[in-house]
């Protein structure tokens, strides 16, 4: 399996995903910073990590989106090359279209930086398998703009294509306007394009990968990316 961490200004977990993936691929990731269009060819997986590209200055991720690796971002995910996008990742892939609906800012307009539950909405794609359906999971979350919008028609599309990856939710699994921390529609933490090839999130999975880190409900997630593409 070879995979690539894209690496942007302001981007500050490129390292620990790039961790997070050596211990579970038994190999360093390439890092690629944001401004080459020389990416290679045999990649099986793309991450595009959190933090705060550009600094979020005119709106998070949307100058990320333009830097000229996304070009080939792009046309590698119409080819089939998985893409993970975390927290910022997340943010900048909905402002490059791989994605659908929008991030906001929080419900709040405060800075959320604490352990989250999410409950598993589909164990059936290269993401997901290591999980159960419907398993309480508990990982960090670090944002200001993470609220999950799309309009009715397209949450209904979403919701009805079941491109939605998690939810927030409680400890014990009730998702509810209580567990919604930052707005989201739906409780909505996490999507999937239409192909289920593509997929961003909040919450920070490297953050909870390793013992060491409190908590490994995160690991799962890499470990189900490395043996579904290492067949």
């Amino acid at each position: 399996m070879k995979a690539a961490v894209i690496v942007f200004p302001g981007s500050n977990c490129d390292r620990d995903v790039a961790v997070s993936l050596e211990k579970s691929m038994g190999q360093k990731p390439l890092m690629l910073w944001h401004r080459t269009t020389e990416v290679p060819a045999d990649l099986d997986l793309i991450v595009v990590p959190g933090g705060f590209s550009y600094g979020d200055y005119l709106r998070s991720g949307a100058m990320a989106a333009h830097s000229p690796v996304m070009q080939e971002v792009k046309e590698r995910a119409a080819k089939g090359v998985r893409v993970l996008g975390i927290c910022n990742g997340f943010q900048i892939l909905t402002e490059a279209g791989l994605l659908p609906g929008a991030l906001m800012r929080n419900r709040d307009l405060k800075f959320i930086c604490r352990d989250v539950h999410l409950t598993v909405e589909r164990t059936d794609t290269d993401f997901t398998r290591g999980y159960a359906k419907g398993q309480v999971i508990r990982v960090p979350v670090a944002h200001h703009d993470g609220n999950y919008f799309a309009d009715d028609s397209l949450l209904e599309r979403i919701e009805g294509n079941g491109q939605v990856a998690f939810r927030y939710a409680s400890a014990n699994g009730e998702v509810s306007e209580a567990s919604n921390i930052n707005g989201s529609r739906n409780n909505i933490a996490g999507v999937f394009n239409e192909a289920g090839t593509v997929l961003g999130m909040m919450p920070h999975p490297e953050r909870l990968a390793d013992p060491q880190l409190g908590g490994i409900d995160g690991k799962p997630l890499f470990d189900s990316l490395v043996e579904a593409l290492c067949k």
